[in-house]
This record gives C-alpha cells, sequence and structure tokens, in this order.
C-alpha cells in the first residue's frame, strides 16, 4: 500500500443515499411525459473518460478555446483573486484547466476539487499533488448541485470559485441562477468566482460540436444507459437507440437526446417503460449565452460582475465575478 501524499487531504465522501437518488431520477425521469434523464449522471468513470476525449476533438472548441484564455489572461484572472485563498473547483474532472492557473496562485491555502465521480476525484488530486508537491489538495466527493460543506480547516481563509468548462449552461436559466446563488452561500461574501460561459455563434459550429464525426459524443451520450444497465439492473440495447444533437436557435441551447430506433419495453429495477418508434429521452442541454446575457444572470444571483476575458473570435468567455448578495432562498 502507497503512504499518502504529504499534501493531500483524506476526501470526504458522497452520502450513502447518492444511488438511491440516481434510481429515484431516473425512475422519474423515464416515467415522465417527455422522457428525460439529468446530464450530471454521464460521469461514472467511463463518461469523465469519454468527456476528456471529446475535448480533444477538431469539432469541439470550447475546450482548446477556454485554455488559450486561460494560458494569454491568467496572470490577470489570478491576481484578481483573494491573497491565501481557498480555490474551489466545482465539477472539477480533469484538473487540465485549474492547471493553466496554479503557477500564477503561489499563495493558495488549498485547492478543493469538487467531483461527484469519486474515483476519479481521487486519481486526479493525487496526479496534481504531484506535479505541485507544495500545493495542499483536499478533494470533496459532492453533487455539487445540492449543498455541501468546505473542510472544517478552511474556515477562516477566503474563498474563490472556479467553474469552468461552460458547465452552466447544462441548467435551464433559474436553475442555472439558483446554481449560482448555491455557490455564493457555499463561498460566502465577498468570495470571487471564475466562470467559462460559451458563447452564441452560427448554428453549424455548434451542431458539429456536439455531433463529431468520430461518433465520441454518441458513445458519450450511450454511456448514460450502459451505467443504468449496470448500477440500476436495466436491460437497454444499447443498439436500439441513437444519439441526435442539435441547436435550438429559440431557446438559444444545444438539446441531446436519445432516440429510439424501434418499439420496444425497457425495464429499470423492474420497472417497464415503453419506447415508442422515434421516441427520445432528454439528456442535455447547453445553453450559449450573449456576455451581457450572461453578466444579467449572474446578477439575478447576487454576483457582481467584475471582468471579462474572450477569445479573438468570440467563441468563449471567462467570467470573474464578486459575491455582492447571499441570498438564503
Amino acid at each position: 500500500m502507497n503512504a499518502p501524499l504529504p499534501h493531500l487531504a483524506p476526501s470526504a465522501s458522497l452520502d450513502d443515499t447518492a444511488d438511491k437518488g440516481f434510481l429515484r431520477d431516473v425512475l422519474a425521469g423515464l416515467g415522465a411525459p417527455h422522457k428525460h434523464l439529468s446530464a450530471k449522471y454521464f460521469y461514472d468513470r467511463r463518461g469523465s473518460e469519454l468527456f476528456e476525449a471529446i475535448t480533444r476533438l477538431p469539432e469541439y472548441y470550447p475546450t482548446r478555446t477556454e485554455l488559450a484564455i486561460l494560458d494569454r489572461y491568467g496572470p490577470e484572472i489570478a491576481a484578481g483573486l483573494p491573497p491565501g485563498a481557498a480555490l474551489v473547483e466545482f465539477g472539477s474532472g480533469s484538473t487540465t484547466k485549474v492547471r493553466r492557473l496554479l503557477p500564477h496562485l503561489g499563495d493558495l491555502s488549498a485547492y478543493v476539487p469538487v467531483d461527484v465521480s469519486e474515483e476519479f476525484l481521487r486519481s486526479e488530486a493525487e496526479e496534481l499533488c504531484r506535479d505541485f508537491p507544495r500545493l495542499r489538495v483536499e478533494p470533496v466527493a459532492a453533487d455539487f448541485t445540492k449543498p455541501f460543506p468546505l473542510p472544517d480547516d478552511l474556515a477562516e481563509a477566503p474563498k474563490a470559485g472556479f467553474f469552468p468548462g461552460s458547465t452552466i449552461g447544462n441548467f435551464e436559466p433559474d436553475a442555472a441562477a439558483g446554481l449560482l446563488g448555491s455557490f455564493a452561500r457555499t463561498l460566502g461574501a465577498g468570495a470571487t468566482l471564475i466562470v467559462g460561459i460559451d458563447l452564441v455563434k452560427e448554428k453549424a459550429v455548434l451542431d458539429a460540436a456536439y455531433d463529431d464525426e468520430a461518433q465520441v459524443t454518441a458513445a458519450f451520450n450511450l454511456n448514460l444507459l450502459t451505467r443504468i444497465n449496470r448500477e440500476l439492473g436495466a436491460d437497454f440495447d444499447l443498439d436500439a437507440f441513437a444519439h441526435h444533437a442539435f441547436f435550438d436557435e429559440n431557446l438559444g441551447r444545444i438539446e441531446m437526446h436519445l432516440v429510439s430506433r424501434r418499439s420496444q419495453l425497457v425495464t429499470v429495477a423492474g420497472v417497464p417503460f415503453h419506447f415508442a418508434s422515434g421516441e427520445t429521452i432528454h439528456t442535455e442541454n447547453s445553453y450559449k449565452y450573449t456576455v451581457p446575457g450572461f453578466r444579467a444572470l449572474a446578477r439575478r444571483a447576487g454576483w457582481e460582475h467584475t471582468r471579462v476575458w474572450t477569445d479573438e473570435d468570440g467563441l468563449f468567455s471567462v467570467h470573474a465575478l464578486t459575491a455582492s448578495t447571499i441570498r438564503r432562498h
């Protein structure tokens, strides 16, 4: 057995009701008039690996564009964080993006990656400790869409949040404002939040980004059914479902669906669900924003917009916010 790394704190574990929540959400989503599943369940270990593969695809511009912004403006972004801050990354996944900021943040009191995939979280945290041996890493295995406690030993440290990747776009606008409000309550008044936001652009560019030629995004979408089969005793036939993604210009969002190729019956934990041919399971939305549109959303949630950085082509943006108002509900 390997000795623990010197600056890696034991990770806090997910609540033991997580599996029950997964089953409850799947049964409710498949039993709804318009079948749907939560995008947060994409990220088991295989799903996390597939998403990392998506970020390297030629069609998928968001990750490389955001990384270029972080590389170019990293010193400016880091300068806006309070000295001695604990940096909390919501939905950390791979540490690729925070690594762009860490060289400019030598005085962090701790880095707190928060992710629902506990095994992947621990693996990434250990690797980060090897590469940044002076950094204290305190991983928290949690669903960041729900309230969770930060490590007790960081109670007195100023807080900063990091939420890259335009993950906020996966939420309906009202829910997105609610999530930003939850982040403010977790981090506290005066905290800073750095958040990545994908911008509105041509439909063809967006469609290609979510329906790549190599079909990696299709595998990512279908892996959700694999997970349900494995963890919830379902009998989905993956060959009987197809990936479908498109940009809805009226709603300003990408939609991802799994389309039933035929009429079929599927059971989950013994509960039957009928699918008509062509019926879909709505698995994800990804809203795209304008800079003024996101600024207004942040303001609704009690955040003051202080800075924005974009690439030259206006594909993506990184925003700095300050928690001006803590709303309890």
